[in-house]
């Protein structure tokens, strides 16, 4: 039985170690493909701190939309039952299967080509060719991975506390925000992280949706695509760094918040 026990423990130790290793070999590959002051002289660019700016801009305006969308509809999913739940969740839960790609030929479609999209054009809000394009696509692809975490988040927490705020004086609004919400906190900063992490590397629906344009509509990932598509390692490798380098601290931080919370 020992023995046994003990093989098991090897297998899955090494298959997790070589696991790590084959990732450690992908980034340490990107990461030391040019001279540090090649990487120091690409990062300081023009082009490269454009690309860092409007990729900050762009994710944390839509990740601070999908924290504002996620918490009510994750907090109703949690919490009520109504006619129709399992075949709306389905549907929200759908980018987390959908290629991005295909999430940015919709977007595309409904932004460029309907009378919908015709009326915002019309009045001054593009998402063709535009940085709020970009925005657009982040949501889109991002919601169901904030709205997963919230609601396993809220899943978490006890009903009786509003209860209890309830009988207290509390209306149901009041008990929510003054008990549920707070006790969110570690979710929704961990949802929140990674929501914004992956929206600086959305890369297919944000191509489809605003296309690649130098100094428009280059977002880190788009950079790379460029770059890379040009022939310039140098910039294309500066990109990449940036974006593992925000990765790795995402996902620690992720990692450390995520630990209290029900996503485990």
């Amino acid at each position: 039985m020992l023995t046994k026990v003990s093989t098991l423990k090897i297998v899955t130790i090494s298959v997790t170690l070589l696991l790590a290793i084959f990732i450690i070999s992908l980034l340490a590959g990107i990461v030391t493909h040019t001279s540090l002051q090649s990487l120091l002289a690409s990062i300081a660019s023009k082009e490269i701190r454009f690309a860092i700016k409007l990729s900050l801009i762009t994710s944390i305006i839509s990740t601070l939309m999908c924290i504002a969308v996620a918490i009510p509809a994750a907090y109703a999913l949690a919490r009520y039952d109504f006619f129709g739940k399992t075949l709306i969740q389905t549907i929200v839960d759908l980018p987390l299967a959908l290629p991005p790609i295909v999430a940015g030929v919709g977007l595309l479609l409904i932004f460029g080509t309907t009378s919908f999209g015709a009326w915002l054009s019309s009045s001054g809000l593009k998402f063709v060719f535009t940085p709020y394009g970009i925005i657009i696509a982040q949501f889109t692809v991002n919601i169901s991975f904030m709205l997963l975490i919230m609601r396993s988040t809220f899943e978490g927490i006890s009903p009786r506390y509003e209860y209890v705020a309830q009988t207290l004086g509390c209306n149901p609004m009041q008990a929510f925000l003054q008990t549920t919400l707070p006790m969110s906190k570690n979710g929704l900063i961990a949802g929140g992280i990674i929501t914004w992490c992956k929206g600086i590397g959305e890369f297919g629906a944000a191509l489809l949706l605003a296309g690649a344009i130098r100094m428009k509509t280059e977002t880190l990932p788009i950079s790379l695509y460029l770059n890379m598509s040009c022939g310039d390692l140098d910039l294309a490798m500066a990109a990449a760094t940036i974006m593992i380098i925000i990765s790795v601290v995402s996902l620690y931080i992720f990692e450390l918040y995520a630990r209290n919370t029900q996503l485990y």
